[in-house]
Formats: C-alpha cells, sequence, structure tokens
C-alpha cells in the first residue's frame, strides 16, 4: 500500500483550496483555480517534502476536484451550456478511468480536457457580456475549446514534453 508523501498531501490541499473560489466567481475562479493546477509543476522543483511518486497520477486524480466544481457551476447555465458541460466532463472521466486502469497516458489525447476549456470560455463570456449565448456562439465557443485542448494535451501526453525537464528548467530553454 503506497502513502501518500507530504508534499503530494500539501500539493493536494492546495489544489482543493485554490478551486473553491470558482462556486462564488465562476470566469476568475476557473483561471484562479487552473493556475492553481499548473503551481504544482513548480511546488515539485522547489519543495523537499518527500517528493511525488508519480506526478501524472497525483495530477489527474486532483484535476477531478475542480472539475467538479466547474460542473457543479455550469448546472446554473442554461440547458444547452449544461448539456455541453455534462457530455463533456464525463468524457474526460470516461479517459481518466481508462488512463487509471490503462497507466497509458495516450488515452488522454484520446479523451481531452475540452471541459475545462469550454467552462473558462463559456463563464469568461457569461462575465464580460451578461447574456443569453446563442446557439451559433455555443458551437464557436466549443469549436475554439477543442481547437486549443487538443495540442496541449499532444504536447503534454504525446510528445511528453514536460518530462524530459522540470517546469523551471523547461521555462529556462524555452525564455533563452
Amino acid at each position: 500500500m503506497n502513502f501518500l508523501t507530504n508534499e503530494e498531501i500539501l500539493i493536494l490541499f492546495i489544489r482543493t483550496i485554490g478551486s473553491l473560489p470558482v462556486l462564488v466567481f465562476p470566469f476568475l475562479g476557473s483561471i484562479f483555480a487552473i493556475l492553481i493546477d499548473l503551481s504544482d509543476l513548480f511546488m515539485m522543483d522547489f519543495l523537499q517534502l518527500g517528493g511525488v511518486s508519480d506526478y501524472q497520477k497525483l495530477d489527474k486524480f486532483a484535476d477531478v476536484f475542480y472539475m467538479t466544481l466547474f460542473l457543479i457551476v455550469s448546472f446554473r447555465w442554461n440547458s444547452y451550456e449544461k448539456f455541453i458541460s455534462i457530455y463533456l466532463f464525463l468524457f474526460r472521466i470516461i479517459g481518466l478511468v481508462l488512463f487509471f486502469l490503462f497507466n497509458e497516458r495516450f488515452i488522454l489525447v484520446l479523451f481531452p480536457n475540452v471541459f475545462e476549456f469550454w467552462f473558462v470560455l463559456i463563464s469568461g463570456h457569461k462575465y464580460f457580456f451578461n447574456y443569453i449565448i446563442s446557439r451559433k456562439t455555443i458551437i464557436k465557443l466549443l469549436f475554439i475549446s477543442i481547437i486549443f485542448k487538443l495540442p496541449h494535451e499532444i504536447f503534454i501526453h504525446y510528445i511528453k514534453t514536460l518530462d524530459k525537464y522540470t517546469v523551471t528548467e523547461f521555462l529556462q530553454i524555452f525564455f533563452k
């Protein structure tokens, strides 16, 4: 039986607390939750509290919490937005279950987390424009979500670029 290290516990705690603002401030809270999601990459570079045994599994486990909160918020939306949110959430959850069963990251490319980008775009639209979103705009936002998320999943889970470097090393190379 594997127990969590202090570092893993701290990362899960910060990721959980960092997701809560989305319940009150959907757009700004979602941006904050995503930034907190990324913060674990930096924490792993600097914390010395026992390490992270399997980052991808820890990260995907933590993702379920913020995604669930995003889903809860989306229940307040109209039927089209809500229906698409439920579908995208379940699509990603199926991918996560398969990932945990088979431990194959390419599954995450086949089941991209379009839900995350979808939620940010819809909540952002509501925050800035504060009106009912037309079906045409919903389709555009869904298309944008797919177009932006798929390359991200390929970069992270198929090419595995960040597996070769710590995030600090990657940023140093990228910004040289």
